[in-house]
């Protein structure tokens, strides 16, 4: 085995499997699955990703996806509840991403034996973490759920936790570095990989809501001033630190894999992967790591 640290081959495995998982929240099939329930594409995603939690307060969405604005969170539950329980949504939501696949990818690699051992390397380390439960609501919730049976599927809900795995630490390094929500998304637009524009309508906080969490943070010496979005030496250096502690807190799982097995995993998946973003999320293909 080589010896590269962990967190540097962690993070490049979620990286590449990402869009494998993330496919899930860009598909039609999966919209359309929701739509069948009575529910639109925003309300429903936030529905079919808590279901794991069980019926939940808004509060507790609000907590455990972290940079929403609750506002959107309390419009769309507990009214998605009364429209269909979680059970439903998370079926619809497995559907969706069982047809989404299936489309996609095509018989040939859903059939292949290339698949099959790329769900049975994520599966190994979603399931190395038994002793990581306390303090990842969210892992926690959909470790609990059963496993599907086919491959692709194994492999989809493999990665679902540990994305939200590495997403539950993410929280913890945000809420340690003193950032709200919403500055959290600020810092990562400063970072560059996603426009700002898109972060704040995805995550539904107004312009002005947006304006002053960047004012808060070029007060507090994270940003700098101008009209550019840009980081202070010591901003930068501050979300250096939550990656840094995000990549840490999210390798056991990885670790357990070591480099061979996650070079292995990325091997297989990458291919798959770039499909799905160059269908779904064209921008995610322009950055998937190599």
């Amino acid at each position: 085995m080589t010896t590269t640290h962990a967190p540097a081959y962690a993070r490049d495995t979620w990286q590449t499997l990402e869009p494998y998982h993330g496919a899930v929240y860009f598909s039609p099939e999966a919209h359309a699955a929701y739509a069948a329930l009575g529910v639109e594409s925003g309300p429903g995603y936030f529905a079919s990703r808590a279901a794991a939690l069980g019926p939940v307060a808004p509060e507790v969405v609000i907590a455990t996806f972290f940079n929403f604005n609750p506002k959107a969170v309390r419009a769309a539950l507990p009214a998605a509840w009364r429209t269909a329980p979680p059970e439903e949504f998370l079926a619809a939501r497995l559907a969706g991403i069982d047809a989404t696949l299936r489309r996609i990818l095509g018989a040939g690699v859903l059939a292949s034996e290339e698949l099959r051992r790329a769900a049975d390397l994520g599966r190994r380390a979603a399931e190395s973490t038994p002793a990581h439960l306390h303090g990842r609501p969210l892992f926690a919730a959909h470790a609990a759920l059963p496993w599907p049976d086919e491959p692709h599927l194994v492999l989809w809900h493999a990665q679902t936790l540990l994305r939200e795995f590495r997403g539950d630490g993410h929280v913890a390094a945000l809420l340690d570095a003193g950032l709200s929500g919403i500055e959290a998304l600020v810092t990562h637009a400063a970072a560059g990989p996603v426009g700002a524009e898109a972060l704040r309508t995805t995550r539904a906080w107004s312009p002005d809501e947006w304006a002053a969490a960047v004012e808060a943070l070029r007060t507090r010496g994270w940003l700098a001033s101008g009209p550019e979005l840009a980081f202070t030496a010591a901003g930068k250096e501050r979300r250096s630190a939550v990656e840094e502690a995000t990549d840490r807190l999210a390798r056991a799982p990885y670790t357990a894999l070591g480099q061979d097995g996650c070079d292995e995993l990325r091997d297989l998946v990458r291919p798959w992967s770039r499909s799905l973003a160059t269908e779904l999320m064209p921008w995610v293909a322009a950055r998937l790591k190599g």
